[in-house]
């Protein structure tokens, strides 16, 4: 069985993918837009109060990252 995911808000989502280098592009509504300088796409957030594990894992894995690397962060 795999490593639980932690849930968490948009904002501590932004947070954690900043330490993993990710930087603030824009925000267009509700969405923070996320680059990486070695990543060809852009990583998009919903600032919710709680993100769902669905969305939450596939950003996860678009941000090349582990879930066990994401809860650690």
């Amino acid at each position: 069985m795999g490593v639980s995911l932690k849930l968490c808000s948009g904002a501590e989502a932004v947070r954690k993918f900043r330490k993993a280098g990710w930087v603030v592009d824009r925000q267009k509504g509700s969405h923070v837009m996320m680059t990486k300088p070695d990543f060809q796409w852009t990583l998009s957030i919903p600032q919710h109060n709680e993100l769902g594990p669905g969305i939450l894992r596939k950003l996860i894995t678009q941000a090349g990252l582990t879930v066990q690397e994401f809860n650690a962060l």
